[in-house]
């Protein structure tokens, strides 16, 4: 123990703080400082000193003054020289400190043994090996200014990558230019309306994140509800409800309603861009999970529809990770500039280098390969869900199952709350659909769980649905 202290010391170096104050001599003085800061700690056991030269140099001090004090420290214990060693405290002075009455420790919760909460892709299944390859790539071919402050719009690499893949992929018509880079859907919403690019009253789905309305609402927006059925949202209220004539803008989640699952009809898509373009509103799409679909075509996005009224948000939240914080926003022309302006003058949220690697990851191929690997598991996850109601709870229904990392069980009226204590009671972590209903919503509420079939890992996922079933209410 003790070679270790000496060579944990030695790297110190040999600069010395002491503040000498205090009554009398200044020899009194640095053998007051110097045992103080053995006894609190600042100078652990085993740390050289400095010559006492070079002390008295630091100090102002005679020479004779620090040799001094570091003999009467030497003769009580608290110092030890040797020859061709220095002078060094002793190995045995221990810090004295005051007793202190111990903290309470908050305990932390107790991981649940099945983890079945929506949004949560498979954190093992991060392509590593993709990502570090695209990054080397990445940060060799970066010119030396992409190391610098950073452009608040993103790096070009990124929004030309983008520009290209949301074209083919989702069939947004934009350009790099409309592009704006940020960390996530959250950040977005609070440059957005923080920055006073859009105000409120906004109108939302009676169904939805109760993060964002917090987030909304903590910027002063206003949001009102818009009703849901088999179709999606019921976009005529906009024009029909008295508390939505005013709104100036709508978050919609067209392509699969969140959490409640399916697309927003066609006729309705339509509709909602009508109702934008005659009075001069904003649609913000929020197109979390696009990539991911199994029973059908893809749904293209509504900004194709029309650029110019629609900004369209994603992230790679779900398709890689919620660690990874990339978003962007795609806009009408009219709003670059003030959301650029809401971001500031350099960039303060996304990662350069993460901003290059995920453009190199789309232009290679790597990040198509990867969604489409995911999405073979994921359907395969669907499926097993499926498999496993059919033979234990064939009376219980799942819903928005086209599309998504979840998917939602319809429970009998009255019954989600006794539900979900009999799934805490097997140890399931999921939620219940009361949790996304907005306050103010005036549809007729509906019992269900929302159940991510994306978050265990592979080895557990068997096993959670069995809990899951086990928890399910009996047939009537």
């Amino acid at each position: 123990m003790a070679d270790s202290w000496v060579n944990s010391a030695e790297r110190i170096g040999a600069d010395l703080h002491v503040e000498l104050a205090g009554s009398g001599s200044r020899r009194a003085a640095l053998i007051r400082a110097l045992r103080s800061a053995v006894q609190d700690g600042r100078l652990a056991p085993g740390t050289r000193l400095p010559p006492y030269r070079s002390l008295a140099a630091d100090l102002g001090l005679a020479r004779n003054t620090v040799a001094d004090a570091y003999a009467e420290l030497v003769a009580e214990g608290w110092l030890t020289a040797r020859q061709g060693s220095g002078t060094r405290v002793a190995a045995r002075a221990e810090p004295v400190r005051a007793a202190r009455v111990p903290k309470k420790v908050p305990r932390r919760a107790t991981a649940p043994a099945h983890n079945l909460m929506q949004g949560q892709p498979d954190a093992g299944s991060f392509p590593r090996g993709a990502w570090l390859s695209a990054a080397r790539r990445a940060l060799n071919a970066a010119p030396n200014e992409a190391f610098g402050p950073g452009d608040p719009q993103g790096r070009i690499e990124l929004r030309r990558a983008l520009a290209g893949y949301l074209a083919r992929v989702r069939g947004v018509r934009t350009t790099p230019d409309r592009i704006v880079i940020c960390s996530g859907f959250a950040h977005a919403l609070r440059l957005l309306f923080g920055g006073q690019v859009l105000r409120g009253p906004l109108a939302v789905e009676s169904y939805g994140l109760g993060f964002h309305r917090a987030l909304l609402a903590a910027e002063g927006v206003r949001t009102v509800p818009v009703g849901l059925d088999e179709e999606g949202a019921t976009v005529a209220e906009l024009t029909e409800r008295a508390a939505l004539k005013g709104v100036r803008a709508a978050l919609l989640t067209p392509a699969h309603q969140f959490p409640t699952g399916g697309p927003l009809h066609p006729e309705r898509r339509a509709a909602v861009v009508d109702w934008a373009r005659a009075r001069g509103r904003v649609i913000l799409e929020d197109d979390y999970d696009g990539e991911f679909r199994y029973d059908r075509e893809p749904v293209g996005a509504v900004q194709g529809l029309d650029p110019e009224r629609v900004v369209y948000i994603g992230s790679v939240s779900k398709s890689l990770s919620p660690a990874v914080r990339l978003g962007w926003m795609v806009l009408p022309e009219q709003l670059v500039d003030e959301v650029v302006a809401a971001k500031g003058q350099r960039e303060a949220w996304a990662s350069v280098p993460d901003q290059l690697t995920l453009a190199d990851l789309i232009e290679s191929g790597s990040y198509d390969r990867h969604v489409r690997r995911m999405r073979q598991r994921y359907r395969g996850r669907r499926d097993q869900l499926l498999a496993a109601l059919d033979e234990h709870a064939p009376h219980i229904t799942a819903a928005g199952i086209a599309a998504g990392l979840h998917a939602v069980l319809r429970l009998p009226p009255g019954t989600e709350r006794a539900v979900l204590k009999a799934a805490a009671w097997q140890g399931i972590a999921l939620d219940g659909l009361a949790g996304y209903r907005h306050p103010d919503a005036t549809m007729p509420g509906q019992d269900g769980l929302v159940v991510g079939y994306a978050t265990p890992p592979d080895h557990a996922y068997q096993a959670a649905l069995d809990a899951l079933c086990r928890a399910l209410p009996p047939a009537p």
